[in-house]
């Protein structure tokens, strides 16, 4: 008997799209962004990048001081966020980057260098989230500003494709669900 070739088609495994060049992690100030990402980076074997590394000293300023940032503050720290994921994928790397990226225009601002990213946000409550701020230390971002970021919060529209996680699991199970949503065989 002949084998009918379109039906040779649906047997083959279905190909997993390519992974993206970085994964931001987004979320309003405590929602667990560096923790989950550090973990995210290790368990994907990426390297970490903490996007407030990419502030200029007087945003850190700012917010230190207890003043929310302007659109005009963030456009440098979004470009120079998305510079260097092109420069990553330029180099055929991976990274994970701790990022608020609070708005759909700041997202649309990372998209727009052109590097492939997705993003993974870590959806909590206001009272989750503020009593971690209160329990944290060493954080340059006072909980009194958890309001501000609320906010400006934009969560991600379901054509933003992004893998949206509730905080409340640990980090574990965080990162456990976002490895199985970038399988699509999963």
């Amino acid at each position: 008997m002949k084998e009918d070739p379109s039906a040779a088609g649906s047997l083959t495994p279905r190909r997993a799209r390519p992974l993206p060049t970085a994964l931001i992690v987004m979320g309003v100030s405590g929602s667990g962004k560096s923790t989950v990402g550090v973990s995210l980076a290790r368990a994907l074997g990426w390297d970490f990048r903490d996007g407030d590394a990419f502030h200029p000293a007087s945003n850190v300023d700012k917010m230190r001081s207890g003043a929310p940032l302007t659109d005009a503050d963030r456009w440098p720290w979004l470009d120079a966020i998305a510079a260097h994921v092109t420069a990553l994928e330029a180099r055929g790397g991976h990274v994970v980057i701790a990022c608020s990226a609070l708005k759909r225009v700041y997202r649309n601002r990372l998209r727009a260098s052109g590097g492939r990213l997705r993003f993974v946000y870590l959806d909590g409550s206001f009272a989750l989230i503020k009593a971690r701020m209160k329990a944290r230390s060493g954080h340059f971002m006072p909980a009194s500003l958890l309001e501000s970021q609320f906010a400006t919060l934009e969560p991600p529209a379901a054509d933003e494709g992004a893998i949206r996680v509730a905080i409340d699991a640990g980090p574990d199970a965080i990162v456990d669900a976002v490895i199985a949503a970038l399988d699509p065989a999963a």
